[in-house]
Protein backbone atom coordinates (compact mmCIF):
# COMPACT_ATOMS: atom_id res chain seq x y z
CA UNK A 1 0.00 0.00 0.00
CA UNK A 2 1.65 3.41 -0.88
CA UNK A 3 2.38 5.90 1.64
CA UNK A 4 0.00 8.32 0.53
CA UNK A 5 -2.89 5.69 0.82
CA UNK A 6 -1.26 5.22 4.32
CA UNK A 7 -1.41 9.15 5.16
CA UNK A 8 -5.04 9.16 4.02
CA UNK A 9 -6.04 6.71 6.00
CA UNK A 10 -4.43 7.98 9.20
CA UNK A 11 -6.89 10.78 8.86
CA UNK A 12 -4.76 13.39 6.83
CA UNK A 13 -5.67 15.05 3.46
CA UNK A 14 -3.32 14.87 0.71
CA UNK A 15 -4.21 18.46 -1.92
CA UNK A 16 -1.92 18.58 -4.57
CA UNK A 17 -0.37 22.35 -4.53
CA UNK A 18 -0.45 22.51 -8.36
CA UNK A 19 -2.86 22.66 -11.16
CA UNK A 20 -2.68 23.42 -14.78
CA UNK A 21 -4.75 22.69 -17.70
CA UNK A 22 -2.69 19.74 -19.03
CA UNK A 23 -3.07 17.73 -15.74
CA UNK A 24 -6.67 18.39 -16.04
CA UNK A 25 -7.17 17.80 -20.00
CA UNK A 26 -4.61 14.95 -19.94
CA UNK A 27 -6.02 12.88 -16.68
CA UNK A 28 -3.27 13.06 -14.84
CA UNK A 29 -5.11 14.98 -11.96
CA UNK A 30 -7.52 12.00 -12.35
CA UNK A 31 -5.06 9.43 -11.55
CA UNK A 32 -4.03 11.32 -8.63
CA UNK A 33 -7.24 11.32 -7.45
CA UNK A 34 -8.05 7.22 -8.12
CA UNK A 35 -4.08 6.03 -7.77
CA UNK A 36 -2.69 8.31 -5.00
CA UNK A 37 -5.47 9.58 -2.84
CA UNK A 38 -5.37 13.24 -3.69
CA UNK A 39 -8.76 15.13 -2.03
CA UNK A 40 -8.07 18.17 -2.73
CA UNK A 41 -5.71 21.48 -4.29
CA UNK A 42 -4.53 24.87 -3.83
CA UNK A 43 -3.05 27.65 -6.09
CA UNK A 44 -0.94 30.61 -6.02
CA UNK A 45 0.27 33.18 -8.57
CA UNK A 46 3.55 31.68 -9.16
CA UNK A 47 1.59 28.32 -9.91
CA UNK A 48 -0.56 29.72 -12.58
CA UNK A 49 2.38 31.78 -13.84
CA UNK A 50 4.34 28.68 -14.47
CA UNK A 51 1.29 26.74 -16.19
CA UNK A 52 0.35 29.80 -18.40
CA UNK A 53 4.07 30.74 -19.14
CA UNK A 54 4.99 27.09 -20.28
CA UNK A 55 1.96 26.10 -22.11
CA UNK A 56 0.06 27.31 -25.35
CA UNK A 57 -2.79 25.01 -23.85
CA UNK A 58 -4.57 28.58 -22.56
CA UNK A 59 -4.09 30.23 -25.71
CA UNK A 60 -7.32 29.68 -26.99
CA UNK A 61 -9.09 30.95 -23.51
CA UNK A 62 -6.47 34.10 -23.92
CA UNK A 63 -7.75 34.86 -27.17
CA UNK A 64 -11.36 34.09 -26.09
CA UNK A 65 -11.23 36.85 -23.04
CA UNK A 66 -9.26 39.45 -25.39
CA UNK A 67 -12.46 39.26 -27.63
CA UNK A 68 -14.67 40.17 -24.98
CA UNK A 69 -12.13 42.74 -23.85
CA UNK A 70 -11.04 41.20 -21.19
CA UNK A 71 -6.78 41.66 -19.87
CA UNK A 72 -5.39 42.18 -16.60
CA UNK A 73 -6.62 40.93 -13.76
CA UNK A 74 -9.90 39.95 -15.54
CA UNK A 75 -8.72 38.06 -17.80
CA UNK A 76 -6.38 35.93 -15.46
CA UNK A 77 -9.18 35.25 -12.85
CA UNK A 78 -11.63 33.54 -16.19
CA UNK A 79 -8.55 31.58 -16.89
CA UNK A 80 -7.78 30.61 -13.38
CA UNK A 81 -11.55 30.29 -12.19
CA UNK A 82 -12.05 27.80 -15.51
CA UNK A 83 -9.60 25.70 -13.81
CA UNK A 84 -10.68 25.54 -10.72
CA UNK A 85 -14.27 25.08 -11.37
CA UNK A 86 -13.27 21.94 -13.25
CA UNK A 87 -11.00 20.83 -10.39
CA UNK A 88 -13.83 21.26 -7.78
CA UNK A 89 -16.25 19.16 -9.93
CA UNK A 90 -13.66 16.49 -9.91
CA UNK A 91 -13.35 16.92 -6.33
CA UNK A 92 -16.71 17.48 -5.80
CA UNK A 93 -17.81 13.58 -4.93
CA UNK A 94 -15.46 13.41 -1.81
CA UNK A 95 -16.81 16.73 -1.19
CA UNK A 96 -20.42 15.20 -0.83
CA UNK A 97 -19.17 11.94 0.71
CA UNK A 98 -17.38 13.94 3.63
CA UNK A 99 -20.07 16.21 4.14
CA UNK A 100 -17.97 19.46 2.95
CA UNK A 101 -15.17 18.37 5.23
CA UNK A 102 -12.59 17.64 2.49
CA UNK A 103 -12.41 17.99 -1.19
CA UNK A 104 -11.63 21.52 -2.00
CA UNK A 105 -9.59 23.60 -4.60
CA UNK A 106 -8.67 26.91 -3.49
CA UNK A 107 -8.63 30.72 -5.17
CA UNK A 108 -6.36 33.79 -3.97
CA UNK A 109 -7.24 37.03 -4.06
CA UNK A 110 -5.11 39.50 -5.56
CA UNK A 111 -1.82 39.37 -3.49
CA UNK A 112 -1.51 43.49 -3.88
CA UNK A 113 -4.90 43.24 -1.13
CA UNK A 114 -2.77 41.82 1.51
CA UNK A 115 -3.17 44.46 3.74
CA UNK A 116 -6.35 46.00 2.68
CA UNK A 117 -9.15 44.44 4.50
CA UNK A 118 -12.42 45.85 2.88
CA UNK A 119 -10.74 45.34 -1.00
CA UNK A 120 -10.27 41.28 0.05
CA UNK A 121 -13.51 40.84 1.44
CA UNK A 122 -15.00 42.34 -1.99
CA UNK A 123 -12.90 40.55 -4.07
CA UNK A 124 -13.74 37.20 -1.81
CA UNK A 125 -17.15 37.58 -2.25
CA UNK A 126 -17.19 37.96 -5.88
CA UNK A 127 -14.58 35.81 -6.54
CA UNK A 128 -17.08 32.85 -4.62
CA UNK A 129 -19.72 33.75 -5.98
CA UNK A 130 -18.49 33.96 -9.57
CA UNK A 131 -17.02 30.68 -9.81
CA UNK A 132 -20.34 29.22 -8.04
CA UNK A 133 -18.75 26.32 -6.30
CA UNK A 134 -19.17 25.62 -2.64
CA UNK A 135 -16.00 23.90 -2.40
CA UNK A 136 -13.89 26.86 -3.32
CA UNK A 137 -11.80 28.19 -0.82
CA UNK A 138 -10.91 31.48 -1.36
CA UNK A 139 -7.31 32.18 0.01
CA UNK A 140 -6.55 35.73 2.22
CA UNK A 141 -3.54 35.85 3.72
CA UNK A 142 -3.55 36.08 7.14
CA UNK A 143 -1.52 39.04 7.93
CA UNK A 144 -2.77 41.85 10.77
CA UNK A 145 -4.70 43.64 8.05
CA UNK A 146 -6.29 40.28 6.22
CA UNK A 147 -8.10 38.76 9.53
CA UNK A 148 -10.65 41.09 9.59
CA UNK A 149 -11.70 40.35 6.05
CA UNK A 150 -11.23 36.77 6.96
CA UNK A 151 -13.61 37.32 9.79
CA UNK A 152 -16.15 39.51 7.67
CA UNK A 153 -16.03 36.53 4.85
CA UNK A 154 -17.05 33.88 7.13
CA UNK A 155 -19.64 35.65 8.61
CA UNK A 156 -20.71 35.93 5.09
CA UNK A 157 -20.70 32.71 4.44
CA UNK A 158 -17.68 32.57 2.54
CA UNK A 159 -15.19 29.47 2.54
CA UNK A 160 -11.49 31.07 3.60
CA UNK A 161 -7.98 29.38 3.29
CA UNK A 162 -6.08 31.66 5.77
CA UNK A 163 -2.53 31.60 3.54
CA UNK A 164 0.72 33.04 4.81
CA UNK A 165 0.62 31.74 8.32
CA UNK A 166 4.03 30.96 10.05
CA UNK A 167 4.15 30.74 13.69
CA UNK A 168 1.55 29.48 16.59
CA UNK A 169 0.72 33.04 16.88
CA UNK A 170 0.07 33.65 13.71
CA UNK A 171 -2.44 30.37 13.00
CA UNK A 172 -4.16 31.35 16.49
CA UNK A 173 -4.95 34.76 15.31
CA UNK A 174 -6.55 33.11 12.23
CA UNK A 175 -8.21 30.96 14.25
CA UNK A 176 -9.76 33.95 16.49
CA UNK A 177 -11.05 35.66 13.44
CA UNK A 178 -13.02 32.42 12.02
CA UNK A 179 -13.67 31.67 15.16
CA UNK A 180 -15.51 35.54 15.00
CA UNK A 181 -17.22 35.27 12.14
CA UNK A 182 -18.84 31.50 13.19
CA UNK A 183 -20.03 32.98 16.40
CA UNK A 184 -21.47 36.00 14.82
CA UNK A 185 -23.66 33.35 12.48
CA UNK A 186 -24.59 31.42 15.54
CA UNK A 187 -25.29 34.62 17.23
CA UNK A 188 -27.37 36.24 14.24
CA UNK A 189 -29.37 32.05 13.63
CA UNK A 190 -27.53 31.84 10.35
CA UNK A 191 -26.01 28.14 9.57
CA UNK A 192 -22.53 27.99 11.21
CA UNK A 193 -21.37 25.65 8.86
CA UNK A 194 -18.59 27.88 6.90
CA UNK A 195 -15.32 25.80 5.62
CA UNK A 196 -12.01 27.14 6.56
CA UNK A 197 -8.30 25.74 6.63
CA UNK A 198 -5.03 27.67 8.27
CA UNK A 199 -2.39 27.18 5.84
CA UNK A 200 0.97 27.08 8.07
CA UNK A 201 4.15 27.23 5.83
CA UNK A 202 6.98 25.10 6.76
CA UNK A 203 9.99 25.13 4.72
CA UNK A 204 10.74 28.74 4.76
CA UNK A 205 11.60 28.63 7.82
CA UNK A 206 14.51 25.80 7.12
CA UNK A 207 15.53 28.06 4.28
CA UNK A 208 15.76 31.43 6.28
CA UNK A 209 18.51 29.99 8.86
CA UNK A 210 20.23 27.90 6.40
CA UNK A 211 24.14 28.57 7.12
CA UNK A 212 23.07 30.53 10.20
CA UNK A 213 23.34 27.71 13.28
CA UNK A 214 24.72 24.65 14.16
CA UNK A 215 24.58 21.84 11.20
CA UNK A 216 22.79 19.82 13.69
CA UNK A 217 19.79 21.80 13.46
CA UNK A 218 19.60 22.25 9.77
CA UNK A 219 15.82 21.56 8.87
CA UNK A 220 14.60 21.17 11.98
CA UNK A 221 13.12 24.84 12.79
CA UNK A 222 10.30 24.10 10.05
CA UNK A 223 9.05 20.95 11.88
CA UNK A 224 9.62 22.59 15.54
CA UNK A 225 7.62 25.32 14.93
CA UNK A 226 4.98 23.14 13.21
CA UNK A 227 4.88 20.86 16.14
CA UNK A 228 4.22 23.84 18.39
CA UNK A 229 1.55 25.25 16.54
CA UNK A 230 -0.22 21.27 16.04
CA UNK A 231 0.09 21.15 19.97
CA UNK A 232 -1.84 24.52 20.07
CA UNK A 233 -4.64 23.32 17.39
CA UNK A 234 -5.35 20.44 19.66
CA UNK A 235 -5.94 22.78 22.41
CA UNK A 236 -8.14 24.32 20.48
CA UNK A 237 -10.43 22.13 19.38
CA UNK A 238 -10.66 20.99 23.09
CA UNK A 239 -11.12 24.26 24.54
CA UNK A 240 -14.82 25.25 25.92
CA UNK A 241 -15.02 27.89 23.31
CA UNK A 242 -15.12 25.51 20.13
CA UNK A 243 -16.63 23.15 22.00
CA UNK A 244 -19.53 25.39 22.40
CA UNK A 245 -19.69 26.41 18.53
CA UNK A 246 -19.37 22.64 17.34
CA UNK A 247 -22.42 21.74 19.64
CA UNK A 248 -24.26 24.59 17.43
CA UNK A 249 -23.53 23.18 14.48
CA UNK A 250 -20.46 24.29 13.68
CA UNK A 251 -17.40 22.77 11.96
CA UNK A 252 -13.42 23.41 12.87
CA UNK A 253 -11.24 25.07 11.15
CA UNK A 254 -8.46 22.81 9.81
CA UNK A 255 -4.35 23.01 10.35
CA UNK A 256 -2.97 22.88 6.89
CA UNK A 257 0.81 22.45 6.09
CA UNK A 258 2.25 24.57 3.68
CA UNK A 259 5.79 24.86 1.71
CA UNK A 260 6.52 21.23 2.18
CA UNK A 261 8.58 20.41 -0.81
CA UNK A 262 12.12 20.14 0.43
CA UNK A 263 14.47 23.03 -0.42
CA UNK A 264 17.95 22.08 0.76
CA UNK A 265 19.16 19.19 -1.44
CA UNK A 266 20.79 17.46 0.98
CA UNK A 267 17.58 16.58 2.54
CA UNK A 268 15.25 13.37 2.01
CA UNK A 269 12.56 14.92 -0.35
CA UNK A 270 9.78 13.59 2.11
CA UNK A 271 11.25 15.10 5.02
CA UNK A 272 8.00 17.33 5.89
CA UNK A 273 5.58 14.94 4.88
CA UNK A 274 6.79 12.34 7.03
CA UNK A 275 7.52 14.51 10.11
CA UNK A 276 3.95 16.26 9.63
CA UNK A 277 1.83 12.81 9.41
CA UNK A 278 -0.80 14.04 12.11
CA UNK A 279 -4.60 13.19 11.94
CA UNK A 280 -7.59 15.81 11.09
CA UNK A 281 -4.65 18.32 9.39
CA UNK A 282 -4.19 18.50 5.43
CA UNK A 283 -0.97 18.62 3.94
CA UNK A 284 -0.25 20.11 0.21
CA UNK A 285 2.39 19.41 -1.51
CA UNK A 286 4.32 19.88 -4.74
CA UNK A 287 3.76 17.36 -7.37
CA UNK A 288 7.84 15.85 -6.83
CA UNK A 289 6.82 15.88 -3.20
CA UNK A 290 3.57 14.07 -3.86
CA UNK A 291 4.98 11.62 -6.63
CA UNK A 292 7.94 10.96 -4.30
CA UNK A 293 6.00 10.08 -1.24
CA UNK A 294 3.60 7.65 -3.42
CA UNK A 295 7.15 5.97 -4.34
CA UNK A 296 9.22 5.48 -1.41
CA UNK A 297 7.46 7.16 1.41
CA UNK A 298 7.42 5.74 4.84
CA UNK A 299 5.19 6.86 8.10
CA UNK A 300 7.58 5.94 11.08
CA UNK A 301 5.37 8.23 13.38
CA UNK A 302 2.39 10.63 14.13
CA UNK A 303 3.20 14.23 15.20
CA UNK A 304 2.20 14.15 19.28
CA UNK A 305 -0.72 15.95 20.39
CA UNK A 306 1.42 17.68 23.15
CA UNK A 307 4.31 19.30 20.77
CA UNK A 308 7.15 16.17 21.53
CA UNK A 309 10.05 18.55 22.32
CA UNK A 310 9.42 21.34 20.08
CA UNK A 311 10.38 23.66 22.69
CA UNK A 312 13.68 22.23 23.66
CA UNK A 313 13.93 22.38 19.94
CA UNK A 314 13.21 25.70 19.57
CA UNK A 315 15.18 26.72 22.67
CA UNK A 316 18.13 25.75 20.56
CA UNK A 317 17.85 28.09 17.93
CA UNK A 318 17.21 30.82 20.15
CA UNK A 319 20.47 30.06 22.14
CA UNK A 320 22.02 30.34 18.62
CA UNK A 321 20.76 33.43 17.90
CA UNK A 322 17.03 32.99 16.07
CA UNK A 323 14.32 35.55 17.04
CA UNK A 324 11.76 33.05 16.61
CA UNK A 325 8.69 36.00 16.96
CA UNK A 326 10.39 38.14 14.59
CA UNK A 327 11.74 35.99 12.18
CA UNK A 328 7.86 34.94 11.83
CA UNK A 329 6.97 38.28 11.10
CA UNK A 330 9.61 39.08 8.60
CA UNK A 331 8.76 35.89 6.83
CA UNK A 332 5.05 36.68 6.61
CA UNK A 333 5.99 40.56 5.15
CA UNK A 334 8.36 38.45 2.65
CA UNK A 335 6.25 36.39 1.49
CA UNK A 336 2.88 38.75 0.79
CA UNK A 337 5.83 40.58 -1.13
CA UNK A 338 6.40 37.53 -3.07
CA UNK A 339 2.95 36.83 -3.78
CA UNK A 340 3.07 40.32 -5.05
CA UNK A 341 6.40 39.90 -7.37
CA UNK A 342 4.78 37.07 -8.69
CA UNK A 343 1.73 38.62 -9.42
CA UNK A 344 2.94 41.15 -11.28
CA UNK A 345 5.21 38.72 -13.21
CA UNK A 346 1.75 36.55 -13.53
CA UNK A 347 -0.06 39.44 -15.21
CA UNK A 348 3.04 40.33 -17.58
CA UNK A 349 3.15 36.88 -18.96
CA UNK A 350 -0.42 37.40 -19.55
CA UNK A 351 0.20 40.25 -21.23
CA UNK A 352 2.85 39.61 -23.61
CA UNK A 353 1.02 36.46 -24.46
CA UNK A 354 -2.17 38.31 -25.32
CA UNK A 355 -0.20 40.50 -27.61
CA UNK A 356 1.92 37.64 -28.94
CA UNK A 357 -1.32 35.81 -30.21
CA UNK A 358 -2.60 39.27 -31.48
CA UNK A 359 -0.19 39.76 -34.02
CA UNK A 360 -0.38 35.78 -35.01
CA UNK A 361 -3.65 36.23 -35.93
Amino acid sequence: MKATHLLHNLGQSLWLDNITREMLNNGTLARYINELSVTGLTSNPTIFDHAIKNSSAYDAGIRECRNRGKSGEELFFNLAIEDLVRAADMFRPIYDRTNGVDGWVSLEVSPELAFDAAKSLAAAKELHQYAGRPNLFIKIPGTKQGLPAIEEAIFAGVPVNVTLLFSREHYLAAADAFMRGIERRIETGLNPQVGSVASVFISRWDVAVAGKVPAALNNQLGVAVAHRTYKAYRELLDSPRWQRALSAGARPQRLLWASTGVKDPNATDILYVKALAAPFTVNTMPEGTLNAMADHGEISHIMPADGGDCENVLWQFNQAGINIDALAAQLQDEGAQSFVKSWNELLSVIESKSETLKKAA
